[in-house]
């Protein structure tokens, strides 16, 4: 007991990994299947060009050139194989899980519910709760009915409605034994990134249409989380946010300035909106951006495997910012590290902890950290090179392994639960 106080966890605390259905089901058929056989010949041509510059890409380039990398496939076949991979979660000493239901599974065609999809989750959350993990469930993760895009996705105000009454099926259906509910991954990610960058489906370029996607999410989720605290009173829900550590690098004030703007749009603008309709805050924290004048200059500190600067004890500030402007729990629900050769992976786990720890002691309260992820997944347009996972998976053979990291990690989750 002394221990755990010590470390500043308490009893309660929730230690677990994250995934999303589509990044590691396998069989699935959604806008982003369409997409990936549509454009991975061009994604495997367009590799060398946009990526060569990564500091990882000698390492990964033969399977960045393959058409295969970008289609998803099988997979892990997570879909078929959870009990096994719940497994690597009792393996960690992990008594929570977050994972997505796939809503072109449940509702294939509009207005056509599959009984089977709706049977299959729902044993899935038996399956968790009889090994006494802690079931967190998210509805929107990226990947949407084809149908549904057809009638113009989140663009159009009117189609909220649709993605409502998919809450209110799963979570009347198979929802009564899930207390934490994700309504929304990452709205600003995905409308960034498929309507301003033209990276992602429908790979469209409009500051109007990505503005209009991002105000339709926040609807999207203040409805729907009327909706299930009306089917569930005891559920707790959020979305779960990316946010950054945006900091200025000088005291000038145009730098001042422009990390205050950064910040504001990165993350406030739909925290703002949401908060009101949030139980906690689901933090996904992956970088931290620092400002000098108008542009980003970051410091040079090494960088993973997507070339994203690491900067883990930053969490630290951004618990505390988010705590002090929004006074609402926070769950990390996604954090981790693109890490092929499981380098960095040891080191960023406890620099993460060592932040939420001293967040903590300054009075955060932190409901519990979901590491991402559980297993190697399929990390969207960038295909299967991106090696995230606790478990090595060999997508030849189905075989998934803990890494070096993740059974000290789990060594390290024993000795704070005090097992």
């Amino acid at each position: 007991m002394t221990q755990r106080k010590e470390a500043g966890f308490p009893k309660h605390f929730l230690w677990g990994a994250a995934t999303a259905a589509h990044q590691i089901e396998g069989g699935n058929h959604n806008q982003w299947t369409v997409w990936e056989l549509e454009n991975a010949r061009a994604l495997a041509a367009q590799s060398h060009f946009q990526i060569e510059h990564f500091d990882s890409w000698d390492r990964i380039k033969d399977e960045a050139k393959r058409p295969e990398n970008y289609v998803s496939d099988e997979l892990a076949d997570h879909y078929n194989n959870y009990a096994e991979d719940f497994k690597l979660l009792e393996k960690m000493h992990m008594n929570s899980f977050r994972f997505s239901v796939e809503w072109s599974r449940i509702e294939p065609q509009e207005g056509t519910w599959n009984a089977e999809a709706l049977t299959h989750y729902k044993e899935y959350i038996k399956e968790l709760k009889d090994r006494d993990i802690e079931p967190v469930m998210t509805l929107f993760h990226f990947t949407l009915p084809v149908w549904f895009m057809q009638k113009g996705g989140f663009e159009k105000r009117a189609n909220v409605k649709y993605f409502v009454r998919f809450v209110e099926k799963v979570v009347s259906e198979i929802g009564a034994g899930v207390k934490f509910i994700i309504t929304i991954n990452e709205p600003e990610v995905y409308a960034t990134m498929s309507y301003q960058t033209a990276t992602w489906p429908p790979m469209v370029q409009s500051p109007l249409r990505t503005l209009r996607v991002i105000n339709n999410l926040i609807v999207a989720h203040n409805r729907a989380a009327k909706a299930i605290h009306r089917i569930n009173r005891r559920a707790k829900v959020s979305i779960a946010k990316q946010v950054m550590n945006i900091y200025p690098g000088d005291n000038s004030w145009i730098t001042r300035l422009h990390a205050a703007i950064a910040q504001y749009r990165e993350n406030d603008y739909i925290l703002k909106r949401v908060a009101r309709h949030c139980d906690f805050i689901g933090l996904n924290y992956y970088q931290s951006i620092r400002y000098y004048g108008t542009r980003v200059h970051n410091p040079l500190t090494p960088l993973n495997d997507l070339d994203w600067v690491m900067a883990p004890g930053d969490i630290e500030y951004v618990l505390e910012q988010l705590h002090r402007k929004y006074k609402l729990p926070i769950m990390i629900t996604e954090n981790g590290v693109a890490d092929d050769r499981d380098a960095h992976r040891k080191w960023w786990i406890t620099e993460t902890l060592t932040g939420i720890r001293e967040a903590m002691k300054r009075g955060v309260p932190v409901l519990g950290y979901l590491h991402w992820s559980l297993m190697d997944n399929f990390e969207w347009s960038y295909g299967r090179w991106p090696r995230f996972g606790l478990a090595a998976i060999d997508y030849k053979t189905g075989a998934r392994n803990l890494r070096p990291s993740a059974v000290w990690f789990g060594g390290v989750i024993k000795k704070l639960r005090g097992l």
